[in-house]
């Protein structure tokens, strides 16, 4: 069963991601199955650190929302979601 589905890709990545299924002759659709297998695939391949380390990590968080975001407009909220996962994805792959 095939089913949709919507993500919030930054438009840098997404027109990337388009020129590169294009030069490929293939569907944006096809590219993002394939990259969301490989993924899939490795994670399932490598040993779970889960199981290895035994206690659970302890944030040190504190506060609650940050400055300017108020959850009575969640977009804002959404948004400083969204900068704050790409700059961990950034940090991870870094060209």
């Amino acid at each position: 069963m095939i089913e949709r589905t919507t993500v919030r890709l930054p438009s840098a990545l997404l027109n990337r991601a388009r020129k590169k299924a294009a030069a490929e002759g293939r569907t944006l659709t096809e590219l993002l199955e394939e990259g969301l297998r490989l993924v899939v695939q490795r994670k399932a391949e490598a040993p779970a650190k889960a199981e290895e380390n035994k206690s659970l990590p302890v944030s040190s968080a504190t506060g609650w929302l940050l400055p300017g975001v108020s959850l009575d407009r969640m977009a804002d909220y959404y948004e400083q979601e969204d900068l704050e996962y790409m700059k961990r994805m950034r940090r991870g792959f870094q060209e």
